[in-house]
């Protein structure tokens, strides 16, 4: 079909498939309504239908892609208007969020070496638990590939955030600090999002520890990437 050869064809079809997402999550609230796995499930089973190999995707997909950055800028927004709450926690926050890199960084290289990936992919899946924009950069510069790792964090963020939703439910998370960590460090920004939904103090809790996390993950990457140059000699 020439329609899906067009770049324009794919971006109409992605945006489609998050609107009837967006609906579905609207009426249904079922973990499996997410518009971040709906839409990638809807979009999957159409390249699959149309016999459309990733690359010819991308030719439409990549300029949302590029909004990624602004997107997550712009959860500044609500860490602004709680900026006091932010303040009176900062330590708390500084601590967990060093703790939740070591922790996801330390867990993902020791499943990734038990499974027995090759060096290529287990670089790609160190950065699984920090939002895109890092992610990619990240992989980009400790050798892994960047599309991958995107892949990575897309899984964690829907896996992190429907789980996330059901551990409030069982574990006695009563602060909006406590809940709000919680998922910004374990789904990034589809758990900000999750977040939101909880109340806006949540939110913006859940998006500084997920750019605070991104922004400490993404300043190893240098010293990783000398490590393996090192270590390679």
């Amino acid at each position: 079909m020439f329609a899906s050869s067009t770049p324009l064809f794919w971006l109409a079809a992605t945006l489609a498939a998050y609107v009837l997402s967006r609906i579905a999550h609207h009426y249904l609230r079922a973990w499996w309504t997410s518009p971040l796995l709906l839409t990638c499930v809807l979009c999957l089973g159409l390249t699959v239908v149309l016999h459309t190999g990733y690359r010819e995707y991308m030719r439409g997909g990549q300029w949302l892609l590029l909004l990624l950055g602004p997107a997550t800028v712009a959860f500044a927004v609500p860490i602004y208007e709680h900026r006091a709450l932010i303040r009176r926690h900062w330590p708390t926050l500084a601590v967990g969020v060093g703790f939740g890199c070591l922790l996801a960084f330390g867990g993902s290289w020791l499943l990734s070496g038990l499974l027995g990936l090759p060096a290529g992919m287990r670089l790609s899946v160190l950065p699984r638990s920090i939002t895109t924009p890092f992610a990619m950069d990240f992989a980009r510069q400790v050798g892994g590939a960047p599309d991958l790792a995107a892949v990575c964090v897309i899984a964690t963020g829907v896996l992190g955030a429907s789980l996330g939703g059901m551990l409030l439910k069982v574990l006695p998370l009563r602060s909006a600090l406590a809940r709000g960590a919680m998922l910004g460090m374990g789904a990034h920004g589809a758990g900000v999002a999750r977040a939101l939904e909880e109340g806006e103090e949540e939110g913006a809790i859940a998006g500084l520890v997920m750019i605070l996390a991104g922004v400490t993950c993404a300043l190893l990457g240098p010293a990783i990437s000398l490590f393996n140059s090192i270590a390679a000699v």
